[in-house]
């Protein structure tokens, strides 16, 4: 049985692990748990959603994989949390595979995974990633040993997928794909920086600090009416 943990944390990406969970969720004789600081409901970035951690960290210290997924302003935080990264390099001495989406790469990163090796992350967050040691790939997936790095969001499915094949062979991996029926087709060109329009990449950005503001706000604020965001541009 191979054991699959999800770390989740307050403010990240629900289709960062969502995503890779619809994949790898339905692979036989694997198990997946949702895993965080504690047990219990973890908000993610939106503000709108809960996700149900099983289990705390200290419960699940050495699963076979496990998977970081990214948000917004919110990994910047995590990254900087001891207990967290401190459980993010203690499983990594024994996983099979370690793994991140979006900005989930910034934990591995401040676990000392990434030093010296090729990754990569949001397009927003290339340059924090470099503050880690590693050199940023602006490619979907990248693999460096035993680590796998995907690219913003929707990455995740595309990473999944091959680590389902790895994992259960890849007709099954092709079944799941067909399962879900995972088959892009984007109505624009606009789904990297290298497609993408200066316009647009302007407009994301935008986007994207309002939604980092937005969550430092939610997070913090509350408790600190001074908290200045950390956003993934700086």
């Amino acid at each position: 049985m191979t054991h699959i943990a999800f770390l989740i944390y307050p403010g990240f990406t629900a289709l960062d692990a969502v995503g890779p969970y619809e994949v790898l969720s339905r692979l036989p004789k694997t198990r997946v748990t949702f895993v965080a600081s504690k047990p219990g409901p973890v908000r993610t970035d939106t503000g709108a959603l809960l996700v149900h951690a099983e289990a705390g960290i200290a419960e699940v210290p050495a699963p076979d994989i496990f998977l970081v997924p990214g948000g917004l302003s919110a990994s910047i935080a995590a990254a900087k949390d001891a207990e967290l990264i401190d459980w993010v390099r203690g499983a990594h001495a024994t996983t099979e595979w370690s793994v991140s989406v979006c900005t989930g790469a910034l934990l591995l990163g401040a676990a000392g995974l990434l030093d010296g090796q090729p990754a990569t992350t949001h397009w927003a967050a290339r340059d924090r990633l470099t503050h880690y040691g590693a050199t940023y790939v602006p490619e979907r997936v990248v693999r460096s040993g035993r680590v796998i790095t995907a690219a913003g969001v929707s990455a995740g499915i595309d990473m999944a997928l091959g680590l389902a094949a790895e994992l259960g062979g890849t007709p099954m991996a092709e079944a799941i794909q067909l399962l879900m029926e995972y088959d892009p087709q984007p109505p624009f060109e606009a789904g990297s920086l290298a497609a993408a329009s200066s316009e647009t990449v302007s407009h994301a950005t935008r986007l994207l600090r309002t939604a980092a503001l937005r969550d430092v706000g939610r997070r913090f604020l509350r408790k600190d009416p001074k908290a200045r965001p950390a956003t993934l541009e700086r």
